[in-house]
């Protein structure tokens, strides 16, 4: 009677919530009694309902009641604490709202370790030891802790569903066999439940082989995505470095083209600067001579007129003047049509080579099959040139340019031959 009188004050003393023993206690209009802020932390959680309810009974309250400590239960539980009482044992689980509760406890239930398919009930470990103790228990199905058995019990005979009817593909109790199943094609669940799980196993091998396989496949295509991944960034690498020579070739193409140009620019500026220089001497001369001519031509005395004019040089005719050609000049002007038909050419090049990398690009050899091209385009992809073998010609065919033009020849009232020539594609 002492233990059990013990075993009653943990109950009484103890939080549902914290399923420590009360700080604070508060008893909510329902008669629970709980630790204040443990009731009030799952209150708070409920303000958004506007609904405030006891973890215990479920009863509701609006507005949410105004909690008051509990004096007389805080000082019994301090009174307790003085007497030894502690925390309650690790083996001492009580169901909460989610557990399936002993339905054989009284008072506060501990959670259910099995269910009866018999007795229809739910079990702790104390009052499910008579089922492995007692003969009277041995046929018994015990099952995992379910809250749906009263699922079991026919809601017409109110017997348990022990039979399975194969006509209506549902449970059903025995006298539902004489009644409204009577004539169906009926085997006990156990029996039917038995081939089920056959096929059950059956079928989970069968999807856990699809599951290997599959993973197998995920496997292998995430290599294939690696290995793409792996090409990708080489030939994109490769690619960028193939560009940048061909850049690099045209500046330096560019860069020689620009040094000729002005070594040319030097070489003939410097000639042509060499003549002007020549012919500003001479025109410097001609002036000195000129200035002596219009002196001369100054003086009064005939007798020294006379005198100093055979003295004068003879006018020598410029040699520099006859190089100079007046005609239309270009001067550079065909480096650039040069330069351009280059540029058209390469171009042309770049394009013919461009349609030809993109093809390169777009026929890429994956493991997933490509779909069928519905196109012409898409066809021409898979294009490829044959010839025939004329070893095996039938006799009416004949073969020509280059065994890929056939003429067939028939035979009717009056012969004639008709020819074709293949444009077959493989």
């Amino acid at each position: 009677m002492e233990q059990q009188a013990v075993h009653l004050d943990r109950e009484t003393f103890f939080c549902l919530i914290c399923l420590d023993l009360l700080k604070d206690p508060v008893t909510i209009p329902c008669g629970h009694s709980y630790c204040m802020n443990c009731i009030k932390t799952h209150w708070d959680e409920e303000d958004e309902k506007r609904i405030h309810s006891c973890p215990q009974c479920r009863e509701t309250f609006t507005p949410r009641p105004v909690l008051k400590k509990n004096t007389m239960l805080a000082a019994l539980v301090e009174q307790m604490k003085k007497t030894g009482l502690q925390a309650a044992p690790a083996d001492h689980c009580y169901a909460g709202p989610e557990d399936v509760a002993c339905d054989s406890c009284t008072g506060r239930k501990l959670k259910a370790i099995k269910s009866c398919l018999v007795c229809l009930a739910s079990f702790c470990d104390k009052h499910l030891q008579p089922h492995y103790d007692s003969a009277a228990f041995k046929k018994h199905k015990l099952v995992e802790p379910s809250k749906n058995l009263q699922e079991n019990i026919c809601s017409k005979h109110d017997r348990l569903l022990e039979v399975f009817c194969r006509t209506d593909q549902k449970c059903i109790c025995y006298l539902c066999t004489m009644d409204e199943h009577k004539g169906h094609e009926t085997v006990s669940a156990a029996v039917e439940s038995t081939e089920r799980q056959r096929e059950l196993e059956e079928r989970r091998g069968n999807i856990q082989q699809m599951i290997q396989d599959r993973e197998k496949d995920v496997k292998l295509l995430q290599q294939e995505v690696e290995a793409i991944n792996r090409s990708a960034d080489k030939r994109v690498k490769d690619s960028e470095k193939i560009f940048t020579q061909l850049i690099r070739l045209l500046q330096k193409r560019s860069s020689e083209v620009k040094q000729q140009i002005r070594s040319q620019q030097e070489t003939e500026v410097s000639r042509v600067k060499d003549v002007q220089e020549k012919l500003e001497q001479e025109i410097s001369e001609l002036k000195r001579k000129d200035a002596e001519l219009e002196q001369l031509s100054h003086t009064e005395d005939h007798n020294q007129f006379l005198l100093n004019y055979p003295s004068l040089p003879a006018l020598s005719e410029s040699t520099h003047s006859s190089s100079i050609n007046i005609r239309p000049l270009r001067h550079f002007e065909d480096v650039t049509a040069a330069v351009s038909e280059l540029r058209d050419k390469l171009q042309d090049v770049l394009r013919d080579s461009w349609t030809n990398i993109s093809l390169m690009v777009t026929e890429v050899d994956v493991l997933l099959s490509e779909p069928e091209p519905k196109s012409r385009d898409g066809f021409l992809r898979y294009s490829c040139e044959i010839t025939l073998d004329p070893n095996t010609a039938q006799t009416r065919l004949k073969l020509s340019e280059g065994n890929r033009k056939i003429s067939v020849f028939r035979s009717h009232k009056r012969k004639h031959q008709q020819s074709f020539i293949l444009y077959m594609k493989i």
